[in-house]
C-alpha cells in the first residue's frame, strides 16, 4: 500500500484552473489509467452480458441441449464472478484517485499558504480560505474519482454500439446519434450553472468572513453594544449566500430531471424500435433480449457522462479558487540573483534605527514606542520590505566591536527568503498555538528528544503547565490554546521558540503575561538557555533589561543610548522613565493572559 500524502507534491500550474486540473491528472497518470482499466474491463464484462444472454437463448433454450444449456450458464456465471471480483479492485483504484488529488491539493495549498504568511491574510479574506479547506479539496477529489468512469463510460457505449451494429445497423444508429445527443442536450445548462455556483461560493466565502470576524471580535463587539448590528449584517449576507443556493438547486435539479429523462427516452426508442423489428422477423428473440438488456446497461454510463459534467463543473470552479491562492504573489519578493550568504556568526544592522545586534549575545531593545518595536523586530527578521527596511548581515569577526576584518554586509532583501527564515527566528506574541499534542505542537517534526522538550519548557518556565495537563507531553493542546491562560500560552510559544534553537533568536516582550515572580525566573533563565547563540528581547521590562550583555534605547525610532541596565538607568533620564512606568504599570498584572502589543508582522 502506497503512503499518502506524499512528501513532495511537485510544483502546480496554478496559470489557471483548467492548468491545474491537468496538472493533477499527469501527476497522477499511472493511477487514472489502473483504474480506467478495471472499470472498463467491469463495464466491458456487463456490456457483454446481454450478448451472452441473447446467445443463450437462440443456442441453448431453442434446442433444448443440456449441453449447450450448461456451457452458456457456465459463461455467465463466469462473467458474473469476475464482475464481483472487480468491485473492489476497482473502487480501491477509484479512492486512491481521490486521496491523491486531494491531498496532493491539500499539500500545495498548504506549502502555499506557508509560503505567503500574512500576505495571505491581507490579500484573501478569511472565508475563501476556509472554502477551500471545507469545500473546493472534496470537488476536486469527487472530479478525479470518477474520471475513470467517463473514459470507461465512452469506450464501453462505442463497443456496445459496434455489437448492436453488428446485428441491426438501424439500432446501432440510434445508439451512435442518440448518445451524443443527450450529452448535448445538457450542454446549454453548463453555462449558467458554472456562474451560479462561482456566485454562490464568492458569497458563502463572504458569510465564513463574517462569521469568523465576528468570532474575533465579539469581545469588542459586547464592549461597544454592536452585537445587533453585527447580527444583522450577518443575517443579511446568509440570507443572500442562501438564495444564491436555491438558485443553483433550481438549475442542478433541472439537470438531473434531464439526466433522467433523457436517457429514459432513449431506452424507451431503442425497446420500441427492436419490438417492431422482432415482430418482423429480421431479428431473433435471442437478439431482442440482448437487445433490451444494451438499453438496461446504456443507462449507467450516459447517466454517468451526464452527472460528470456536474462534477467539472464543480470541479472548475473550486481549481479557479486554489489556483488564485498558488498564484498570489509574495509581499516580499524573491531576489531574481540571490546574494551568498556570510557563513558563521553573524552580525544584523537595521540603518531605519541604528540598532546593531552583536552575535552570541542578550541584546535589549528599550523602546518608548511599542510600534517602534514591532517595526524594528519586522526589520530584523524580514518581515518588511521597503526603503526603510535595509537590513543588512554581516559574518562576525574577533574584534567586532571594531569591525575590524569584517566581511561586506549583505542586505537581508539579497538573500533566499527560506535562507533568512532558517536563520532568523522572532517570536511575536501573536504566533498561533495548533492543536494536537503538546510535543507535536513543541516539535512539529517529532525530532526532539523528551530531554530537550523538558529543558526549553523550564527555560520558559512552563514546567506546571507539562504536568498540570492529561496526559503531559502527550496532552492535548486544543486549537489555539484555548484550554490556557494568555500567560501560559505565551510561555509555551517562548519553550517552542528556544526548541526551534535558531542561529538569531528576536522576542517581542516574551514575557509581558506573566506575574512579576514568573518573569523574573524567565529573565534568569533566558540566558543561560541562549549562551553563545545570538538573541534579542524587545521590551520595557527591567527584569529582562537586567539580564541582557548589551541593550540598546531607542526612543523616537532612533538609537539615542547603549550600555548595561544599570548605566542607562542612571546616565539616561528618558530610559529610566521608560522601564521604571512599565514596571509599574505591569505591577498589578498576574498570569491572567494581559493583552500585549502584537508584532506588525503577525499571522506568520
Amino acid at each position: 500500500m502506497r503512503a499518502l500524502p506524499e512528501r513532495d507534491p511537485g510544483t502546480p500550474d496554478h496559470r489557471s484552473a483548467g492548468r491545474y486540473l491537468a496538472w493533477l491528472a499527469r501527476k497522477q497518470w499511472w493511477a487514472l489509467i489502473i483504474s480506467t482499466a478495471y472499470v472498463t474491463v467491469y463495464y466491458s464484462l456487463q456490456a457483454l452480458l446481454p450478448a451472452v444472454f441473447g446467445a443463450a437463448v437462440d443456442n441453448a433454450l431453442t434446442s433444448g441441449e443440456p449441453g449447450q444449456l450448461l456451457l452458456w450458464a457456465g459463461a455467465i456465471t463466469g462473467m458474473g464472478t469476475g464482475l464481483a471480483l472487480l468491485i473492489v479492485p476497482s473502487h480501491r483504484a477509484e479512492a486512491y484517485n481521490w486521496y491523491d488529488a486531494a491531498y496532493r491539493t491539500v499539500q500545495v495549498v498548504t506549502r502555499g499558504s506557508t509560503r505567503l504568511g500574512s500576505t495571505l491574510a491581507r490579500r484573501l479574506p478569511t472565508g475563501e480560505v476556509v472554502a477551500v479547506g471545507t469545500t473546493d479539496i472534496d470537488d476536486i477529489g469527487d472530479l478525479f474519482e470518477h474520471a475513470a468512469r467517463i473514459f470507461s463510460s465512452f469506450l464501453t457505449i462505442a463497443l456496445v454500439s459496434v455489437l448492436m451494429l453488428r446485428s441491426s445497423v438501424p439500432m446501432g444508429l440510434a445508439v451512435l446519434v442518440g448518445v451524443p445527443l443527450i450529452v448535448l442536450c445538457s450542454g446549454p445548462l453548463m453555462r449558467p450553472l458554472h456562474r451560479r455556483e462561482t456566485k454562490q461560493r464568492d458569497l458563502q466565502a463572504e458569510v465564513a468572513t463574517r462569521a469568523s470576524d465576528i468570532v474575533a471580535g465579539l469581545r469588542v463587539l459586547r464592549g461597544i453594544g454592536g452585537e445587533h448590528m453585527s447580527e444583522t449584517r450577518y443575517t443579511a449576507e446568509s440570507q443572500r449566500a442562501r438564495a444564491a443556493g436555491v438558485h443553483v438547486g433550481w438549475l442542478t435539479a433541472g439537470l438531473r430531471a434531464l439526466q433522467v429523462l433523457l436517457p429514459g427516452l432513449l431506452v424507451t426508442g431503442i425497446i420500441w424500435f427492436g419490438a417492431r423489428l422482432a415482430l418482423a422477423g429480421e431479428i431473433t428473440v435471442g437478439q431482442l433480449v440482448t437487445f433490451y438488456g444494451y438499453t438496461a446497461y446504456l443507462m449507467m454510463p450516459v447517466h454517468g457522462l451526464m452527472r460528470s459534467a456536474n462534477l467539472v463543473i464543480s470541479a472548475h470552479v473550486s481549481a479557479r479558487r486554489i489556483v488564485k491562492i498558488l498564484a498570489l504573489p509574495h509581499d516580499l519578493p524573491e531576489p531574481e540573483r540571490p546574494a551568498a550568504a556570510p557563513e558563521g556568526d553573524i552580525v544584523l544592522h537595521d540603518p531605519g534605527s541604528g540598532v546593531t545586534v552583536p552575535a552570541g549575545r542578550l541584546t535589549g531593545i528599550a523602546c518608548t514606542d511599542v510600534e517602534q518595536a514591532a517595526l524594528i523586530a519586522d526589520r530584523l527578521g524580514r518581515y518588511r520590505d521597503g526603503p526603510e527596511a535595509e537590513v543588512t548581515m554581516r559574518a562576525a569577526v574577533a574584534g567586532d566591536g571594531e569591525q575590524e576584518g569584517a566581511s561586506a554586509p549583505v542586505r537581508l532583501r539579497d538573500l533566499p527568503l527560506d535562507h533568512v527564515r532558517e536563520r532568523i527566528l522572532v517570536g511575536t506574541n501573536s504566533a498561533v498555538l495548533f492543536s494536537g499534542s503538546l510535543r507535536e505542537e513543541l516539535s512539529p517534526d517529532g525530532g526532539a528528544a523528551d530531554e530537550e522538550l523538558h529543558s526549553a519548557l523550564h527555560a520558559a518556565c512552563a514546567d506546571d503547565i507539562v504536568t498540570a495537563l492529561p496526559g503531559g507531553l502527550d496532552g492535548h493542546v486544543a486549537d489555539h490554546g484555548r484550554e490556557f491562560s494568555g500567560g501560559q500560552q505565551q510561555r509555551l510559544r517562548l519553550g517552542r521558540a528556544l526548541l526551534a534553537d535558531p542561529e538569531v533568536l528576536i522576542l517581542v516582550e516574551p514575557a509581558s503575561a506573566v506575574d512579576a515572580h514568573t518573569e523574573s525566573t524567565i529573565a534568569a533563565r533566558l540566558g543561560a538557555a541562549r549562551r553563545g547563540r545570538t538573541t534579542v528581547v524587545l521590551t520595557t521590562s527591567p527584569l529582562l533589561l537586567d539580564q541582557a550583555d548589551h541593550v540598546v534605547f531607542v526612543d523616537d525610532g532612533r538609537v539615542v543610548a547603549e550600555g548595561t541596565h544599570h548605566d542607562l538607568l542612571h546616565d539616561e533620564p528618558r530610559y529610566s522613565t521608560t522601564v521604571l512606568r512599565s514596571a509599574i504599570d505591569d505591577g498589578d498584572d498576574l498570569d491572567t493572559g494581559r493583552a500585549t502589543p502584537a508584532s506588525a508582522g503577525e499571522n506568520r
